[in-house]
């Protein structure tokens, strides 16, 4: 673990965005941190970061420089796909002056009249996790309806629905505001199955009308504009990752 030609703990993390070397000297004297599997209680520590794993409070940092991760804010009537050989508007076309050697992939897709958050990263292991169903990353969407709704259906979506492709369910759902003529519904749900959403309103008889994915498992859109991409931070990234057991 030691090693004499490294750099010094505190200043890994630093580099890595945990803190200041000075709160992250705090942090290693508190016993906070762990590397490889070892809580480090003492200041003079030097490391590798090539070659060792760093936890802090149980979440790993992402040390790998090469590794990139992104939240896209997707406007409506874009495609989820780098290209599209029929011209329509796709994500590259909001990464025009981001370096054209990272070769990003999107995690998961969001039809083309859904907006809100999609993940871009270059860090195949993390895609593969967050798409596959065994992990279940919870997603939150804000729907809107046409209203008014009766009593019961939030209940009817949380026992779950007969769709054409099995059984779907939402974790949760929640009225998070009424006019007159529509209604704005919260729900999560773990199915990555397409245009699920959508289908589960179809099924109750009150068709989307506006759809957006606000968060996907510990990563939020927040006020991010629609259209820009934002660098996720290191914690964030270390929280997804936790989520999905890396």
């Amino acid at each position: 673990m030691h090693n004499p030609e490294g750099v010094r703990l505190q200043k890994v993390m630093a580099l890595a965005g945990v803190a200041s070397r000075r709160v992250c000297e705090e942090m290693i004297l508190d016993g906070r941190v762990e590397v490889d599997g070892t809580v480090v209680t003492e200041l003079g520590v030097r490391v590798d970061p090539e070659q060792v794993a760093i936890h802090v409070d149980g979440i790993r940092l992402q040390l790998n420089e090469h590794l990139k991760y992104y939240v896209f804010n997707k406007p409506r009537g874009v495609i989820s796909t780098m290209d599209d050989p029929e011209g329509r508007r796709c994500i590259s076309d909001f990464l025009k002056n981001r370096d054209k050697s990272e070769r990003l992939f999107h995690v998961g897709r969001l039809d083309a009249e859904t907006e809100g958050l999609l993940l871009l990263t270059n860090d195949g292991e993390l895609t593969n996790r967050l798409t596959h169903p065994s992990y279940e990353v919870p997603k939150t969407y804000l729907v809107q309806v046409r209203g008014p709704m009766a009593q019961g259906i939030g209940a009817q979506m949380k026992e779950g629905i007969e769709l054409e492709d099995g059984l779907a369910q939402v974790d949760s759902f929640k009225l998070v505001d009424s006019t007159p003529g529509h209604v704005l519904v919260e729900v999560i749900l773990h199915s990555g199955r397409n245009r699920v959403v959508r289908r589960l309103f179809d099924a109750v008889g009150h068709p989307v009308e506006r759809l957006v994915r606000t968060q996907e498992g510990p990563i939020r859109v927040g006020d991010q504009r629609q259209g820009s991409i934002r660098v996720l931070g290191r914690q964030e990234v270390g929280h997804l990752m936790a989520s999905v057991g890396l």
